[in-house]
């Protein structure tokens, strides 16, 4: 698929639940957030056939995150079903790690292919500080889980304040040395005022080059992050939500007033 600005759409992330079993503050920062009914989350079904009408109109790399898309139940399941859908060529996903010791296996079973893991410090007690109380050994034993299961490169996302080179940066670039893994450094974001810029060592944030779309948890394409535009594939169909979605799709990000980033899977 092709947009009005000449860009190449064939990257589908996924949203696959707006839950997740940590709390960091920059991703779930209010008190009184609110979570989808179950009856308003789309059904492994309706999500496969997003999947097979985009691939019909040229996605090739699907990303499935959250919130956590580990607590989404049965979610291997959900990746057998993705992976069965012929033209993909990559199918990744993005979790906070808690669950992965668990789940590794089952997921390159089912077809999975790579996993990127978010790791801000590789202090524990920052660590447990930043995410309301998470035990970051689970992080530790799932990243280890991962590359015995073969989902690699396993990539670390870490999100700075300022720069790569704060202390818990450089903490987590030299663990990922030590590891044989990649890191990728994510400068923090803010949705209303539109701060966003290019992800350090991946292709993120970088609008000229922008070849993706979102699918929300609720059934939402939406074109950008840092937009509010979106289509209902329950509304308008699967295929003409996503064909509004690239029809429609902005040169640049500007703001999105309307989510948080556990609803959207930034």
């Amino acid at each position: 698929m092709l947009d009005k600005y000449n860009r190449t759409i064939n990257y589908l992330r996924i949203s696959v639940t707006d839950r997740c079993n940590l709390r960091c503050s920059y991703c779930i920062p209010c008190e009184d957030f609110v979570v989808l009914s179950h009856d308003d989350i789309l059904r492994f079904s309706e999500i496969v056939e997003v999947v097979r009408q985009g691939v019909e109109l040229g996605v090739e790399k699907l990303r499935l995150t959250g919130g956590e898309p580990l607590v989404r139940r049965d979610v291997v399941r959900l990746v057998e079903m993705l992976a069965g859908v012929s033209g993909i060529r990559d199918l990744a996903m993005t979790t906070n790690g808690i669950l992965l010791e668990k789940f590794a296996l089952p997921l390159a079973g089912a077809g999975l292919m790579r996993v990127n893991i978010s790791l801000d410090t590789v202090d524990s007690e920052k660590f447990s500080r930043l995410t309301s109380g998470g035990d970051i050994n689970q992080v530790f034993r799932g990243i280890e889980a991962a590359r015995n299961a073969g989902l690699e490169p396993v990539k670390l996302n870490c999100v700075v304040t300022k720069s790569s080179m704060e202390p818990d940066a450089v903490g987590v670039k030299k663990f990922a040395a030590e590891n044989g893994l990649e890191v990728r450094f994510i400068h923090q974001m803010n949705l209303e005022e539109g701060e966003f810029s290019i992800v350090e060592g991946g292709a993120g944030g970088d609008c000229e080059q922008c070849n993706r779309l979102r699918l929300t948890a609720n059934g939402k394409v939406r074109p950008c992050l840092f937009s509010d535009l979106s289509y209902d594939v329950r509304a308008m169909g699967a295929r003409d939500a996503l064909l509004a979605a690239v029809q429609h799709k902005p040169p640049c990000g500007t703001s999105c007033n309307h989510n948080q980033f556990y609803n959207i899977g930034g």
